[in-house]
């Protein structure tokens, strides 16, 4: 996620390589020391992981994109903490609860790329298995990037950009010179904003969120949609965010996938089915024999024929972004071991904000985790070689892959742990099969292996960031390394949770008990692999190979495949509404008279968007809750639009024919127009607040650039910039100087 900040607020050597001679200081020089832990940072960190954790799991299967948690986190980290308390948090507070939080979607990351292919596949999944796969993979992507920490942080300042963690520091670093900001504001505004709508659409169901041309075009979507030709919308705010978030190019590449898929590959399948009567290889069974085209409906069509296009679309893209990434692989290789070889002694005498964990204490940690990985894979296959040869594999490429994680998320800010994780199964796939281990258990434990490493490998890319930050402000190093655990242990707890409630609740498969199965396109993929590699059944190669002569061919094209496949692969409706997302992201960005304000838009509107998708995310959680058969569908007493009959566990809308007909779909369409203006005026407002904010810390920073236009650092390198800032060196932390008030006359954002 991109923050578009008014203004840069570290000195300018923060940003560049160092001069001969030239040392960085922090925000918190090495000399001085504030509070780093207190109550207050386990209270909001934990508490912030929990929500956020349950927020990207929903998203993360309803979509395939996880949250990023790190800078809405720190927003509510600076506002809880100037709004509820007499003493404000300490800077390095802020940091810390921002780096517990940030726990939630490294973990969830590795979790929904990869278990929920155990209920695709009928594994029956354990939730303590996930619980124990996440949290060991999360600790071991810790140890394993400790020793990487100087060498990445320190040694590489300045060479490599660290994109997210630029845009946390500022907000953090911003913080300490506004009074109350309202960015939290309106953060908390637009998460209850996004809360209401999704659960008067989804719970309570007063309008129809879901949108199709074959009721809104009447006679001429009903010709159409016999022809197998419709467009459909999820008119829901979790969507709708998502797409402001990422943009309206990356919206509508995903958005075209889907429009290949279901305006022309679905109807010219049809078209000729239509004409034979052979059935075709790989249909799909109605009681007991195989169906013809002609007899299949879109879903099903779609399912059988045009999502394994995609599948094989994601799969060769995915292995194309790791051989375009081949030079940062091979780079991070050398020199990842060239740092774990490094000065043994080099944690000895050194200033607090260079001080790490003892070595030695890190390596007993490693030991100890690679003892617990073998403990675990021999309790699951009772096998003591093969759990040996399990723990060998994990350990190998979680080692392999932490340095190309890390490097990764520094200089683009993308971690592409999916492709690892796709080799990563592969290749554990074949060494447990020669190791004798096939079937069901070979796929349950070869996907526990998958879900350790890339839960492993996302936390040491979301890691790098929080040290990198660390780093800029002033923070011990040793205090964020050891308090990462507990970010760790936190949200793989609450991830599985949130997987049994998720799969309970809406499923992965359409069924008439779960009519709206979450997509989880990242886990039905693993779960394709798996049936393919450890099962010997038939899959439709032919299909798969088409997708992935699609991605080389868009690859050319200059078109994310990724992307354009991950559109062919999920269903329109989520696609779509994306797409609004991403348009009315474009119309925020364009609007404004200077570019400052439309810069300070573009912020708030991606503010906006991250609270909307928590708020309906929380929501999607809470009406999974309501939906539990163990408590009886609570849910049945608060919908208006669908009446649940108990005896066949059935949601039946028609029971409200205006809920399925055009009076619901036009009100749920009216709405979600409603909720993009909402969006636009408060990206507007919050703009307006921003500026004002600004001024009164002394005006913007001109071009933006890094050093603002308050003149250069100081000798010493420590902030001189145009806004003011605690001085960490000259006061005591529970001191705070008077910010200045010297507003300056700058455009005025319209209203």
């Amino acid at each position: 996620m991109e923050h578009a900040a008014g203004k840069k607020v570290l000195p300018d050597n923060a940003y560049r390589v160092l001069n001969p001679g030239e040392s960085y200081v922090p925000i918190v020089p090495a000399a001085k020391s504030i509070i780093e832990i207190s109550p207050r940072v386990f209270a909001y960190g934990i508490a912030l992981n929990i929500i956020f954790t349950f927020a990207a799991a929903y998203l993360g299967l309803l979509t395939g994109n996880v949250i990023e948690a790190a800078i809405p986190i720190a927003i509510l980290a600076v506002f809880m903490g100037k709004t509820v308390h007499k003493r404000p948090n300490t800077i390095s507070e802020n940091v810390m609860i921002q780096s517990i939080g940030a726990g939630s979607g490294v973990v969830v990351a590795g979790v929904v790329f990869t278990l929920p292919a155990l209920y695709i596949n009928k594994l029956s999944p354990n939730m303590l298995h996930i619980i124990i796969s996440s949290s060991l993979g999360g600790f071991l992507g810790i140890v394993l990037l400790i020793p990487l920490r100087r060498y990445f942080v320190a040694e590489m300042h300045g060479h490599l950009p660290f994109p997210e963690a630029t845009a946390t520091t500022e907000i953090i670093v911003q913080g300490e010179s506004h009074g109350a900001s309202k960015s939290g504001l309106i953060l908390i505004i637009s998460t209850g904003i996004g809360a209401l709508f999704d659960f008067l659409s989804q719970t309570v169901r007063l309008w129809n969120a879901s949108l199709s041309s074959s009721t809104l075009l009447g006679k001429s979507g009903v010709a159409l949609a016999k022809k197998h030709i419709t467009l459909k919308l999820d008119a829901l705010a979790a969507l709708f965010g998502l797409g402001v978030i990422i943009g309206l190019r990356y919206a509508a590449v995903i958005a075209a996938g889907s429009l290949l898929s279901f305006l022309v590959l679905i109807p010219m399948v049809y078209y000729i089915g239509a004409h034979t009567d052979v059935i075709i290889p790989h249909a799909p069974l109605s009681g007991g024999a195989k169906m013809l085209i002609r007899d299949m409906d879109t879903f099903t069509l779609f399912k059988a024929y045009v999502q394994p296009i995609g599948i094989g679309t994601i799969a060769v893209a995915g292995m194309i972004s790791i051989l375009k990434m081949s030079r940062i692989i091979i780079g991070s290789f050398s020199l990842g071991f060239k740092a774990l070889a490094g000065d043994k002694n080099a944690h000895l005498n050194v200033e607090r904000t260079d001080r790490d964990v003892d070595p030695k204490m890190v390596l007993l940690a490693e030991g100890i985790l690679i003892v617990a990985l073998g403990l675990f894979y021999f309790f699951l296959v009772k096998n003591i070689s093969q759990a040996l040869v399990a723990m060998a594999v994990t350990f190998v490429f979680a080692f392999l892959f932490t340095a190309v994680a890390a490097r990764a998320i520094a200089i683009v800010g993308t971690n592409p742990v999916s492709g690892m994780t796709l080799i990563t199964l592969i290749v554990s796939s074949i060494i447990l099969m020669a190791a004798g281990l096939k079937g069901d258990p070979g796929q349950y434990l070869a996907l526990v292996i998958g879900a350790a490493v890339c839960t492993a490998l996302s936390t040491a890319g979301g890691f790098i960031t929080d040290l990198k930050i660390g780093y800029w402000v002033g923070v011990t190093p040793r205090t964020q390394q050891t308090f990462k655990f507990i970010g760790i242990i936190v949200a793989s707890l609450s991830v599985g949770v949130a997987m049994w409630l998720l799969a309970s609740s809406y499923g992965f498969e359409k069924t008439a008990t779960t009519p709206n199965p979450l997509a989880a396109p990242q886990g039905k993929l693993m779960a394709t692999i798996m049936k393919s590699l450890m099962s010997g059944e038939s899959l439709p190669y032919l299909l798969y190979g088409l997708g992935g002569a699609m991605a080389l061919i868009l690859e050319m094209a200059k078109v994310p495949a990724l992307a354009f496949g991950l559109g062919m692969y999920l269903p329109l409706e989520i696609n779509l509404g994306v797409l609004a997302g991403g348009f009315v992201a474009w119309l925020i960005g364009r609007s404004g008279k200077t570019d400052r304000i439309r810069t300070a838009r573009q912020g708030q509107g991606i503010l906006i968007a991250s609270g909307m998708m928590a708020g309906a995310a929380l929501i999607g959680i809470l009406s999974a809750v309501l939906q539990l058969q163990t408590l009886g569908v609570p849910a049945r007493y608060l919908s208006v639009g669908a009446k649940y009959i108990a005896a066949g566990g059935q949601w039946l809308p028609e029971e409200a024919k205006w809920f399925l007909g055009g009076r619901g779909q036009v009100i749920g369409l009216m709405m979600f127009i409603v909720l993009g203006v909402i969006a636009y005026q408060l990206a507007r407002k919050g703009a307006t607040w921003q500026i004002e904010e600004e001024d009164a810390d002394g005006g913007p920073s001109g071009d933006g650039g890094p050093s603002g236009d308050g003149g250069p650092s100081g000798p010493d390198g420590g902030p001189s910039g145009d806004v003011e800032v605690t001085s960490y060196a000259e006061a005591p932390a529970e001191e705070k100087p008077a910010v200045q008030d010297a507003p300056a006359e700058e455009e005025k954002p319209e209203e």
